[in-house]
């Protein structure tokens, strides 16, 4: 037994819980920038779960208009808190830099996923079930609605088929490949 045995489990379990805790504030700051109902129950769990450490940082970082800065930078934490964990257990920590630039890379690429999962997921249960309303399709709708609506504008009605979904998938897909490999490179060479 090598002493992957013993870090593996730690890792994972660290990957787990702080990848889980950011994908809630983060869920938080786009449900709260987009408008989204503060009522819905799904809300009102991602209120509830991320409050304690957004309280706190509330009374020393103010909003900067409609932004949440106390969720960014707290999601920025979290990410290179995990990271720093992960680089000890594994015995390659990193400098703070290469961390800040990994943790933003990882926040933008976990930005995207959240798009585009929940594009396909309003556009599955569109076809799946359609004219249903509940906490799930509400969230969807409020989350993907602003995006949709930026193609809806360039595209054309087709005759009651929404491209839109699939246009905006295209757009994600091609801004994440433009995006993500510079920042990667750049955290490679702050790296050495």
């Amino acid at each position: 037994m090598g002493a992957s045995y013993f870090t593996d489990p730690l890792v994972l379990i660290i990957e787990a819980l702080s990848s889980l805790y950011i994908l809630a504030v983060l869920m938080r700051f786009l449900l709260q920038w987009c408008g989204a109902d503060f009522y819905n129950p799904i809300s009102q769990f991602l209120v509830r779960a991320t409050q304690p450490p957004l309280r706190l940082m509330r009374r020393y970082i103010p909003p900067i208009g409609k932004i949440d800065t106390s969720s960014l930078i707290l999601m920025l934490f979290l990410q290179i808190l995990a990271n720093f964990l992960i680089g000890l257990l594994q015995g390659g920590a990193l400098g703070i830099g290469a961390l800040t630039l990994i943790a933003i890379m990882e926040l933008i690429n976990l930005l995207f996923n959240v798009f585009i999962f929940s594009i396909i997921a309003r556009a599955l249960l569109s076809w799946l079930n359609p004219g249903r309303f509940d906490a799930a399709s509400s969230i969807l709708y409020s989350l993907t609605e602003p995006v949709l609506n930026i193609f809806r504008r360039v595209i054309p009605d087709l005759g009651g088929i929404d491209l839109s979904p699939l246009a905006a998938l295209l757009f994600l897909q091609v801004a994440r490949m433009v995006i993500l490999p510079p920042l990667s490179q750049l955290a490679a060479l702050i790296a050495w």
